[in-house]
């Protein structure tokens, strides 16, 4: 397996296959994270391949101080921001969220009971070998795609591609408690449509 230093050696010395695999690697995400912040699928792409000219343009300047995967998402984060500003969809990252609970609340004790706030109606347990099958994966990437960007983002970064909470708000310039929330919000929806499959099958 290559090392980071190397494969930015590679970059650096205008290696194709280097960047050809750095674009196989990242190149589908970088369009699923700029669509955060454009207003089509197209406009993402395109602001995904003006990352990848930035990066290339830009590797010698590359300092080091944070991951190469992070620069990168950095350099798409900005570059889809002001592209969305353009576009006229400057809302802050946060107010793409809905003001609504992650957990339906009369899941939970009201005040007047002896546990206030503890679950009335707890998740059901998951079978583990009906986790495993496929038409469960496919309930798990459908409750995904439904999600709202923000969550379907941070959900996809950090459950499907296996980013630390660290790489996760660096790259999106998100506070650590922003980043919890959604996170926080987007598995409770998976969960309860999980919960809904299972009930239901």
């Amino acid at each position: 397996m290559q090392t980071e230093a190397t494969l930015i050696a590679d970059l650096r010395a205008g290696d194709e296959a280097a960047f050809r695999s750095l674009i196989e690697m990242y190149h589908a995400l970088l369009v699923r994270v700029a669509r955060m912040y454009v207003s089509t699928e197209a406009v993402a792409e395109e602001v995904a391949q003006e990352t990848w000219l930035a990066v290339f343009e830009g590797i010698d300047r590359f300092e080091g101080r944070s991951s190469l995967k992070t620069w990168l998402f950095r350099i798409l984060t900005n570059r889809a921001k002001t592209r969305g500003v353009r576009e006229g969809r400057s809302l802050p990252f946060s107010s793409l969220e809905p003001e609504e609970p992650a957990v339906d609340p009369d899941r939970f004790h009201g005040g007047d009971h002896n546990w206030p706030g503890h679950w009335a109606a707890p998740p059901s347990g998951f079978p583990e070998e009906r986790l495993l099958a496929a038409e469960t994966r496919a309930v798990v990437e459908e409750a995904i795609a439904k999600l709202p960007p923000a969550q379907r983002t941070v959900i996809s970064l950090r459950d499907v591609e296996g980013w630390s909470a660290e790489e996760v708000c660096n790259a999106l310039t998100l506070s650590e408690t922003n980043q919890r929330v959604l996170l926080h919000r987007a598995r409770s929806a998976v969960r309860s449509a999980l919960e809904r499959y299972l009930e239901e099958s």
